[in-house]
């Protein structure tokens, strides 16, 4: 079995070393990088599976290390911060990270993360899980591929973007509460800001719909949640 590659970037050497050493006794491959010039250069080099990435890092910042991996790879990108405030987060998640841990955390917490994002990656990619193409007017998302089309298009999504139209798409016109969605696509153990699903929703709208303002196909439930309409409707 091929083992999964991960990338950390991080230049506090402590973080750096042990969260490597965990990661290795449950199988990673795990590559490191002291500096966002370095870690640019690694994930180049080693096409990684995942990358775990500190915001606060000398030569290039974890905000713009994200937005240049983002123009070569839609692979998941989980950010590390000692800063607190929830605007910091909210501009990760937006410029394209697909999960963050807060310093001080567990190693432990680190490891369970990036199980649960590579499993769910594995399980979503795999065709014999489910039908390999969901197709509706304008819209096409191949799960094998994890591949989205629109009006002929095809979009660049991140890792939670196409795993929520996924979901939302595989259960036209159900309503998922926030809460749902973060126990189906980030999992029970999440313990983040809730606000996550918002800022996610928002960005996918921004890249699928035409006018995100009045969306097509991902709608707004007052109150509850989301849903995916399948054809053209109006917000409830």
């Amino acid at each position: 079995m091929t083992k999964a590659r991960i990338l950390m970037i991080e230049d506090e050497s402590s973080i750096r070393e042990v969260c490597k050493r965990y990661l290795e006794r449950e199988g990673y491959e795990v590559y490191a990088a002291i500096n966002g010039v370095e870690g640019l250069h690694a994930f180049l080099h080693h096409k990684p599976d995942l990358v775990i990435l500190d915001l606060m890092m000398p030569e290039k910042d974890g905000w713009q290390l994200c937005e240049e991996i983002r123009l070569h790879s839609d692979v998941p990108i989980m950010m590390l911060t000692a800063r607190g405030e929830e605007r910091d987060r909210i501009l990760g998640l937006t410029i394209g990270a697909d999960d963050y841990l807060t310093k001080p955390f567990s190693p432990r917490e680190l490891v369970l993360r990036v199980q649960v994002i590579l499993r769910r990656m594995k399980t979503m990619s795999n065709p014999s899980t489910s039908s390999q193409i969901l197709q509706y007017p304008d819209l096409k998302i191949d799960m094998a591929t994890r591949r989205v089309e629109v009006y002929g298009n095809e979009l660049e999504l991140t890792v939670k973007e196409f795993d929520l139209l996924l979901l939302l798409a595989q259960h036209p016109r159900q309503v998922f509460s926030r809460m749902q969605l973060l126990d189906r696509i980030w999992g029970s153990t999440y313990e983040g800001d809730r606000n996550v699903v918002t800022v996610i929703v928002s960005r996918l709208r921004e890249k699928l719909e035409q006018n995100p303002s009045k969306p097509r196909w991902v709608h707004t439930v007052w109150g509850i949640g989301y849903r995916f309409e399948p054809t053209e409707g109006e917000e409830l």
